[in-house]
């Protein structure tokens, strides 16, 4: 199993805004493309500093030929949104991890 590990940070403002667009819009898209092998995904959320609140997702695949069919040739790159001024800093490039 693989793990896809990708971080982004809001102010607190903006967090629950930015975890309604991932969990009513992004989330639902990832499942309707119907990749096989995705297993599902899983959403963190911590305050971090002041004013600050990190979000952490782990999308779940049963192969690499899964993380690629979702990813494409770049497996790396993320594909959390940072659209709509939600989330002002994301990490790049999204890390793998196998259980």
């Amino acid at each position: 199993m693989i793990a896809r590990i990708w971080h982004g940070w809001t102010t607190v403002d903006n967090a629950d805004a930015y975890q309604a667009l991932l969990e009513t819009e992004i989330f639902p898209g990832i499942e309707a493309k119907g990749v096989a092998g995705y297993l599902g995904i899983d959403l963190l959320r911590r305050p971090i500093r002041a004013g600050e609140v990190e979000f952490i997702t782990v999308m779940w695949f049963d192969s690499w030929d899964a993380v690629r069919a979702f990813g494409g040739k770049t497996t790396k790159r993320p594909t959390s949104p940072t659209r709509r001024g939600a989330c002002w800093r994301g990490s790049t490039p999204a890390r793998h991890t196998t259980r």
